[in-house]
């Protein structure tokens, strides 16, 4: 049977941990795989799942991320679906911003009036993973539950990085304690399958993935003036509700930090990568772009978006956006390149590539580059060596930032000839 269900996709964190990438963008409209947003990740699971109505709720350097869903998600005139876009505003009850994730969908509550809906699904914006969210409704409803939370199992180290629950052998969650320390975590287990269980993952995680029953979301809004549904709404649900755990044991990684960032997208390369963009259909704007066109170019693990000039001489374990260019003799490892936004007209490249007053956009002759991110439109001219890695410290400098080993180059940023970081 199937269920009449709401999304709500939480887009308005300022993602200060992603800085740069996030200075210019929300951290939903952050590029990945070179041709998506990581908005585009749960709007998809929603589409695959058969959920077409949807709420995005965005906020800090919200312009691209609206930008980007305002062109991509457009249903027939003979559809029901939609995907809306809710920002912070100012009204009649409040002129503030939103100040939690509790806090923006309560303050949104009223956009649900006109759909027709028995249960609502409240997704983050900023995950990478695949899933069927028809089975966790329906895991939901069969269960009789009132707010059923997704759930990871995560071994002790990493549990310290996550809201933690326990539960019983009904699955039912009877306490929950946010980024318990090392020693605390280890009174934390809860039941898990055999699999999990062998490779220790024996804790379980909140993903901050969220089904409540029609009424019972707004009750617990109501009652409880919390901002933030994992630190306030849910262990007070817990006490108060029927609230079981729906355990997930596919693909998942938060994308919190430039090194997250950077393995997930760098995965993608894999052979059979855990995050398989062969397996389902992630949707985005589509773009007419030609294909791209690559010259005495060596390929190894490598993921070619479209509309891209390559000439390089090597590019390995990389992952390389729309429109990149990339010049003669260049070798490129273990990096994200999102791409460009425009192409430069032909005369302006040969110019500005004798010149290189800037250099042209995109990567140059003679580079190599290794453990980096290139950010959108950036120009590196000839001659460049970046070599991130653990040898270098962290740091943000006018062109780029280095965190955990990996540099990223700013958007627009100009990278002169002969330039060299980390070497």
């Amino acid at each position: 049977m199937a269920h009449k269900v709401v999304s709500i996709v939480l887009g308005g964190g300022r993602g200060t941990r992603l800085s740069p990438l996030t200075e210019q963008r929300s951290k939903p409209a952050v590029p990945i795989a070179g041709k998506y947003r990581l908005v585009d990740i749960p709007i998809s699971n929603c589409l695959n799942s058969g959920y077409n109505k949807i709420f995005v709720l965005t906020q800090f350097n919200s312009a691209s991320l609206n930008k980007h869903i305002k062109n991509s998600y457009n249903f027939s005139i003979f559809s029901k679906g939609f995907v809306d876009i809710l920002a912070a505003e100012q009204t009649v009850e409040g002129d503030r911003w939103f100040e939690g994730t509790a806090d923006a969908v309560r303050r949104t509550q009223k956009n649900l009036l006109n759909v027709d809906y028995d249960y609502v699904l409240i997704l983050s914006g900023d995950q990478l993973y695949q899933m069927d969210y028809s089975q966790l409704i329906d895991f939901h409803v069969d269960n009789g539950s009132d707010v059923t939370i997704a759930t990871i199992p995560v071994n002790a180290k990493d549990a310290t990085a996550f809201g933690i629950l326990k539960a019983n052998e009904e699955n039912e969650i009877v306490s929950f304690t946010e980024k318990p320390d090392s020693q605390e975590v280890l009174n934390w287990s809860s039941e898990v399958s055999d699999d999990m269980e062998k490779q220790g993952r024996r804790y379980l995680a909140s993903m901050g993935i969220y089904v409540f029953s029609k009424g019972i979301l707004k009750d617990l809004l109501t009652d409880n003036p919390g901002m933030d549904f994992g630190k306030e709404i849910i262990p007070d649900a817990i006490e108060t509700k029927k609230v079981l755990s729906y355990q997930f044991d596919g693909y998942w990684t938060d994308i919190g930090t430039i090194k997250s960032f950077f393995d997930a997208n760098i995965g993608l390369t894999d052979d059979i990568p855990d995050f398989n963009l062969f397996n389902e259909t992630v949707f985005t704007r589509a773009r007419m772009l030609p294909p791209s066109k690559i010259s005495g170019t060596t390929l190894n693990n490598t993921i070619v978006s479209d509309g891209c000039i390559l000439n390089g001489d090597k590019l390995e374990r990389s992952v390389i956006g729309i429109r990149s260019r990339i010049g003669k003799g260049t070798v490129i490892k273990a990096t994200y390149m999102m791409g460009i936004d425009y192409y430069e007209p032909l005369e302006d490249v040969l110019t500005l590539g004798t010149t290189q007053q800037p250099p042209p956009v995109g990567v140059g002759e003679r580079c190599y580059i290794e453990n980096a991110i290139l950010d959108k439109n950036c120009r590196i001219g000839n001659d460049v060596r970046i070599k991130g890695g653990l040898h270098l410290e962290d740091g943000d400098y006018e062109t780029h930032t280095i965190q955990d080993g990996v540099v990223v180059v700013k958007k627009n940023a100009i990278i002169s000839n002969g330039t060299r970081i980390g070497c």
